[in-house]
């Protein structure tokens, strides 16, 4: 087998007993870090701090990813305006965050009748959106609900709240 020091310096091919020897002299692990070529990679190691390191980088990169959530508003095909557009910035704010929202609309009873409204509603909310969010997937029924998901535009960070300044008459000369 092929090893390789704890400094990264190739040693050569060699025997595995002879390897596991001279890691023990040196208070370290004998680790096969390539099995698959020919002749075996192995390096000299303190596994357990290893597998730490291993373990931390794992930990770090999980809590470095975004995780995008789903959230939902509901609404009925009667829903009024004030209700509506409450239930919009409520929308609005989830998808700033960066999460997806789902749009559904209930319907009861002889409702199910009009499923154009819910169609009209979802697409009025959508539009209201629009500048926040596009719609990833299209309004269509799942039983008695009429849904559609809007995902948060991209490239569209949010807006700092401090004004930006005229340009100084000097800029331009």
């Amino acid at each position: 087998m092929a090893v390789i020091d704890e400094t990264g310096e190739q040693l050569g091919t060699m025997n595995t007993h002879d390897a596991r020897d001279m890691a023990k002299e040196r208070g370290l692990d004998l680790v096969e870090v390539q099995p698959h070529v020919t002749p075996p990679v192995c390096k000299f190691m303190d596994y357990g701090r290893f597998l730490y390191d291993k373990k931390k980088r794992a930990s770090m990169a999980k809590a470095k990813a975004q995780v995008v959530q789903l959230k939902e508003v509901k609404y009925r095909p009667n829903t009024d305006t004030h209700d509506l557009e409450t239930k919009m910035r409520k929308a609005q704010a989830f998808l700033e965050e960066g999460n997806k929202c789902k749009i559904t609309v209930m319907f009861r009873g002889r409702e199910m009748a009009h499923t154009d409204r819910g169609r009209e509603l979802i697409k009025k909310v959508a539009g209201l959106l629009d500048e926040v969010a596009e719609m990833e997937l299209e309004p269509h029924m799942e039983g008695r609900f009429m849904s559609a998901i809007l995902v948060p535009r991209k490239g569209k960070k949010k807006a700092s709240s401090a004004p930006k300044p005229p340009p100084s008459p000097d800029a331009a000369a």
